[in-house]
């Protein structure tokens, strides 16, 4: 009983971390692009964002609001209302006391005097924006420290938050902010990965020591893929082949490896999401691999079988090197 309490506290306490880290990396991340953006005058993402937000905080505060501008054009001061919690909130990529100001002046404020005023900083951090006073002509709900938001206070608010909460915003936001130019060229990588795959047989060399038949079998038991031990032992030969495949691309200074399991990794967390079956959700990060080669304009056209069996190869190189799915207690990452 002890062991099994104590393996249901490791995992409790490793999702949790999953789940934030996963969110906290793709918000840091959405506000940098925003900012670089910015500074070349391409604000196309900022219109994205706003759409982002209004349902991301509507998930983590409980919010019922509504993208004014696409019900009512755009109107200025006022991006989101929420009429059941009596909220307006502003969604800017600009954090300057002016910029909090002119929104407080507007008519629209007037007309919503008993609402609460929020204002959303999707880029910049408003630690000094806190600590100053305000002109609020109309005399709205107001307290800037409590309602103007940036992403410090967005993710210390994802971090109290139950694992049921936190799961269903890291599936959210999974969903939401993908990398399209990182895309294409990882459909490319994986292409080409698969196209190696396909004209060379794996090597003789035995796995690195690192990857061990006990390794492989412990893990294979603590996840509960024993249906799919056939497929990962079948596999597991390609490993030194990818490995050489890998050292080129590090050689040439390339970070296509990384990127790699960088992706299938993601597709493990988003399979994961919902629980079930281990081995279907091995077989569905299977299936995502071979969707993403098929889609890439570097894809040598082959028949469906050596395809999916290219997928399942960099699918069980993947787990191999330990960055899906869980490592038993006391194994390392690799």
């Amino acid at each position: 009983m002890q062991g099994a309490f104590s393996l249901t506290v490791f995992e409790f306490i490793m999702n949790r971390s999953n789940y934030f880290d996963t969110i906290e990396e793709k918000i840091n991340a959405l506000a940098e692009r925003i900012k670089s953006r910015s500074r070349l005058n391409l604000l196309n993402l900022n219109i994205h964002s706003e759409n982002f937000y209004f349902q991301f905080l509507n998930r983590l505060f409980g919010w019922k609001t509504q993208n004014v501008n696409a019900v009512r054009g755009n109107v200025e001061g006022i991006d989101l209302i929420d009429h059941q919690n009596k909220i307006i909130v502003q969604v800017s990529s600009t954090n300057t006391k002016r910029k909090i100001e002119k929104s407080l002046e507007k008519d629209i404020i007037k007309q919503h005097s008993s609402y609460r005023f929020k204002f959303v900083s999707i880029a910049r951090d408003c630690d000094n924006l806190k600590k100053a006073s305000f002109a609020n002509p109309h005399n709205c709900l107001f307290d800037p420290v409590s309602d103007i938001i940036d992403k410090h206070f967005i993710l210390s608010h994802v971090l109290q938050q139950d694992i049921t909460v936190q799961k269903e915003l890291c599936s959210f936001i999974l969903e939401e902010l993908g990398n399209p130019v990182e895309e294409l060229v990882l459909e490319s990588t994986i292409a080409e990965l698969i196209n190696f795959l396909h004209k060379n047989k794996p090597t003789n060399a035995s796995l690195a020591l690192t990857v061990d038949a006990f390794d492989i079998d412990s893990k294979i038991q603590f996840n509960g893929l024993e249906l799919s031990r056939e497929i990962i032992e079948e596999h597991s030969v390609y490993y030194s082949s990818i490995s050489s495949k890998y050292e080129i691309y590090d050689r040439e200074g390339i970070n296509k490896s990384r990127s790699v399991l960088h992706a299938i990794s993601r597709f493990y967390r988003l399979e994961s999401i919902d629980g079930g079956d281990p081995n279907r959700i091995f077989l569905n990060i299977v299936d995502k691999v071979a969707d993403f080669a098929r889609g890439s304009g570097s894809f040598i056209l082959t028949t469906k079988e050596i395809l999916q069996l290219s997928a399942e190869i960099l699918t069980v190189d993947t787990f191999l090197r330990c960055k899906i799915f869980k490592n038993p207690p006391n194994r390392a990452t690799t």
